[in-house]
């Protein structure tokens, strides 16, 4: 029994959810998304609320569909109000800056890292006195946004004796003690 798949999603003012030959199209005021999915499946919408039924109870239908769900579910929050995803450079002598979609890190080693990112991904860097310096993103697609906030964060995982490294703004990291002193 899938309750993820069987609880309806509300749909804000300004989107329109269309379902034709397996892809679903989701368009708002931030955007469009698109998403294939299994034609099996049908999408009811009514006062403003979508729902996903399954054809049949068999197993792979029943895997699929939750999955499905959370997609249109992630879909619409992101072409009615979008993703953010916040990072901080946590090290002396971090920096981060951009020019337009390139993003240039400074993170310890001997060079910088120069990393272009696409045109669906909006990027802003901001360094100000006294704080940490922070690479701000923010999409309409969660999994993208998330896909490229992971590749930067693998760039320099946060360590767990000091905290340096590029961590996400909020994460608590584990921390270990140091070695102690042998007497």
């Amino acid at each position: 029994m899938s309750r993820i798949g069987k609880a309806p999603i509300e749909l804000p003012k300004g989107v329109e959810v269309k379902f034709d030959g397996g892809v679903v199209k989701v368009k708002g005021p931030k955007g469009e998304l698109t998403q294939p999915m299994d034609s099996d499946f049908k999408i009811g919408i009514e006062d403003g609320m979508l729902e996903l039924t399954r054809p049949s109870d068999n197993k792979r239908h029943r895997s699929f569909h939750g999955l499905y769900r959370s997609l249109i579910n992630n879909m619409i929050i992101g072409v009615s109000e979008g993703y953010k995803k916040e990072m901080e450079l946590v090290g002396v002598g971090y920096r981060a800056s951009n020019k337009g979609q390139l993003l240039e890190l400074t993170v310890g080693y001997s060079h910088p890292i120069f990393f272009a990112l696409p045109d669906e991904v909006k990027l802003t860097t901001t360094s100000e006195k006294g704080q940490t310096p922070r690479v701000i993103l923010e999409s309409i697609d969660k999994q993208l946004i998330g896909q490229i906030a992971a590749k930067i964060r693998a760039f320099r995982k946060p360590e767990p004796y000091k905290g340096k490294g590029i961590k996400f703004v909020g994460e608590v990291l584990r921390r270990k003690a140091g070695k102690t002193a042998a007497k």
